[in-house]
């Protein structure tokens, strides 16, 4: 076993690789804000770039240092539990515990094999969509994936800046590739001035372009995921229920969908502050045929109602 002074020390050399992507994104956008902005310097161009730029940075940095949301303590085991789970050397004893357990939160999903969802590792009950993230090494409420070029959890709290994020940066491309690209093509018919802008205007068009095709197929595949109410977890491997697999147990219709993510208040809609519905621990669903004996919430309130309620 290694000593925990070694252990400290990969621990450490790995959170400073985690940042990597992080500031290779940062060099980029640093270097194209100077490439357009001092480069081409065009005053009109200017006014809409700094407006998506600023929306671009403002989503970026909310997806990176949103700390993700973790299961209430209603959903850890208490302490008497623990010792009554760990006595337990059989799988059927230990799923009864948590069965009982289970039968005061509002969890209505299961394993493939119907046994309750339990994080070892964290000591709970996973809520509805919950995972376990193993570089953050923590269960994510409404978990979409670990995404290293945010060095974050996208889950919950910082989804609705994830997609801001997405909608800003291909704008952002697609702004500058649109206005770049009159100099581009002065470029190769040699009608540019022999500077060092030309440098600045070729690679300029170059990495807008590419990043907005990668963009563009990563925010319509998160569009289609939002309008099924489902993250990328739940797109491969579709959630079950006590009834069996359903992989749109969670979602209500377009416009419902759309609003768990984005809230009710349009003016939030395009900024990234939080106004996503509900608490993310409980969803409502689709499904009719719920074990009625099932409480909604940790406090007893039903969750269609309470998911569709401001999170402040």
């Amino acid at each position: 076993m290694a000593p925990s002074g070694s252990r400290s020390i990969k621990r450490g050399c790995q959170r400073v690789l985690y940042w990597i992507p992080v500031l290779f994104i940062a060099l980029i956008v640093a270097w194209s804000y100077y490439a357009y902005v001092l480069q081409l310097c065009i005053v009109v161009y200017l006014l809409v770039y700094h407006v998506v730029f600023i929306m671009f940075v403002w989503a970026y940095w909310q997806t990176i240092f949103t700390k993700p949301m973790n299961p209430l303590k209603e959903f850890h085991l208490s302490h008497s539990d623990k010792e009554l789970l760990e006595r337990e050397d059989r799988g059927e004893s230990q799923q009864e515990i948590l069965r009982r357990i289970a039968k005061d939160l509002p969890i209505y999903t299961r394993t493939n094999s119907g046994a309750i969802r339990f994080c070892d590792r964290c000591q709970l009950l996973k809520p509805d969509r919950c995972h376990h993230c193993s570089v953050c090494d923590k269960c994510i409420l409404k978990m979409d994936h670990h995404c290293p070029w945010v060095n974050n959890c996208v889950g919950f709290a910082n989804y609705k800046f994830f997609m801001l994020f997405l909608l800003y940066s291909l704008l952002y491309c697609l702004f500058i590739t649109a206005t770049d690209l009159q100099y581009f093509i002065k470029f190769w018919t040699n009608g540019l001035p022999d500077t060092q802008a030309k440098f600045h205007i070729l690679f300029l068009f170059f990495s807008a372009s590419m990043f907005s095709v990668s963009l563009a197929s990563l925010f319509i595949y998160h569009c289609w995921l939002v309008c099924k109410n489902r993250s990328t977890l739940e797109a491969v491997r579709s959630p079950v229920f006590r009834h069996g697999t359903d992989k749109n147990g969670f979602s209500l219709g377009f416009s419902k969908n759309f609003r768990q993510v984005f809230g009710d208040e349009v003016k939030y809609w395009p900024v990234p502050v939080f106004s996503s519905l509900g608490d993310g621990c409980s969803f409502p669903t689709c499904l009719v045929n719920l074990d009625p004996e099932q409480p909604s919430s940790p406090t007893g309130s039903n969750p269609a109602n309470k998911s569709f309620m401001r999170h402040d």
